[in-house]
């Protein structure tokens, strides 16, 4: 018994001493935004929560928001666990907010053939405090010095080359890995995950030593909501669902009580108007939008021979072009979306809801109003004190002022509620 205890007690020491550490995993592949800002910041708290080594980010980015940034930064700054930027696969990018992200790291590394830089303030979307994208030239000039400064405390803080990190804001600098790696820009070059976990083994982070080469990598994944919202942050989807907000509620202002048009549309403008507080968009561009729905109506109402129709689809084009920074490749809206949109809206507004609205100021076509003038037989006598008649298949309640015979042919004159007033014909 004594034997076994002590063998038992041997085995437990030997599994706990050569236990595989954890390292944790997530991939960034896409623009900076929200959802990706709330993915890191839960990621580090599990890694935290899971005791990892570290945190590996593998980093793909085009660019994104700059408060989606700041957050991450944050972030960054105040990890409990090393956070390890690696800008991976080959052939990937760190450029604008990515590269303010990689600097940020505990340890950044890079793939071969990689590239890192242009954070031009002008490559940031999403102003600080929703300032518009269109800025005159004192607050481009104010809003690139906050960048070279954030940028300059950042590199400072993780002792990285701090004139090349200016230098990127300033000059948009781009530099391929290699050359990020002479300047001191990264700490390391690594291939794949398996070198990288070679490179850290054994650095000092923040008084903690990395034990990563036998460790196991556990790869945290995006929640359901979190995808979801990556998908929908876009300029496209924006615009769509305000096309879809538009079209439902002018569908139900001009049809009462479809509901179900008003519903869509009600719904899609929420969510667009959620999109709007988020993504970069130019109030004159909405405005110029709105303009065109209002000369659409208008030319419905008050025919002009097409003019007003003609500025309505200028007037959209325009603010369409407009609604989103075009020199910001990040946040253009293709011509692709917008030509379409343009001749989908025209045609919805001149012949669907011109139809529809027309429609609706034809003379009465059904309804107890197309009674009057129609000659129908008196099915009893009928004087003022009343009578019956047989119209369409019901049988009516009737009256006249001059006595009527049974079978004889009289005129409808009038509907009173329920009762027909009558005429005899010719009178």
């Amino acid at each position: 018994m004594k034997t076994a205890l002590v063998c038992l007690t041997f085995w437990f020491i030997s599994t706990s001493a050569f236990a595989a550490e954890k390292v944790a995993l997530i991939k960034i592949n896409g623009a900076i935004g929200p959802a990706t800002a709330s993915y890191i910041t839960r990621s580090i708290e599990e890694a935290r929560t899971q005791n990892a080594q570290c945190l590996v980010i593998q980093l793909n980015t085009p660019g994104g928001l700059l408060d989606s940034t700041q957050t991450i930064v944050q972030g960054f700054l105040g990890s409990p666990v090393p956070i390890v930027v690696y800008v991976s696969p080959t052939g990937a990018t760190a450029t604008s907010a990515g590269c303010f992200i990689t600097l940020a790291a505990s340890i950044a590394a890079m793939a071969p053939a990689t590239t890192i830089g242009a954070a031009h303030p002008v490559m940031l979307g999403g102003m600080p405090n929703g300032q518009d994208q269109k800025l005159d030239e004192t607050m481009k000039q104010k809003l690139e010095n906050f960048s070279m400064s954030y940028i300059e405390t950042i590199a400072a803080r993780r002792h990285r080359n701090v004139d090349w990190a200016k230098s990127a804001v300033r000059e948009s600098a781009s530099i391929t890995s290699e050359k990020a790696l002479e300047l001191k820009v990264i700490d390391f070059i690594a291939a794949d995950m398996p070198e990288l976990l070679k490179r850290l083994n054994g650095r000092v982070v923040d008084g903690r030593t990395l034990n990563t080469v036998t460790a196991d990598v556990a790869e945290i994944k995006m929640s359901l909501s979190e995808r979801i919202f990556q998908q929908l942050w876009r300029p496209e989807v924006m615009f769509i669902l305000m096309l879809i907000a538009i079209y439902g509620i002018i569908g139900e202002m001009t049809t009462p009580g479809a509901i179900l048009p008003g519903v869509v549309g009600a719904i899609a403008l929420i969510l667009a108007l959620y999109l709007a507080a988020i993504l970069p968009v130019n109030v004159t561009g909405l405005v110029l939008i709105a303009l065109a729905m209002l000369l659409f109506i208008f030319d419905i109402y008050a025919p002009t021979h097409g003019v007003l129709t003609t500025g309505g689809i200028i007037s959209f084009l325009i603010g369409s072009l407009m609604l989103f920074n075009r020199a910001d490749p990040l946040f253009r809206l293709s011509l692709g979306y917008i030509i379409p949109a343009t001749v989908v809206t025209a045609a919805f507004f001149v012949f669907v809801i011109g139809k529809g609205l027309r429609a609706q100021r034809l003379p009465v076509k059904a309804g107890a109003e197309t009674l009057i003038g129609k000659t129908v037989i008196a099915s009893t006598p009928i004087d003022s004190k009343g009578g019956r008649v047989f119209v369409e298949g019901e049988s009516w309640n009737a009256i006249s002022d001059t006595p009527i015979d049974k079978g004889e042919a009289v005129e409808i004159a009038a509907v009173e509620g329920l009762t027909l007033r009558l005429k005899s014909k010719g009178k």
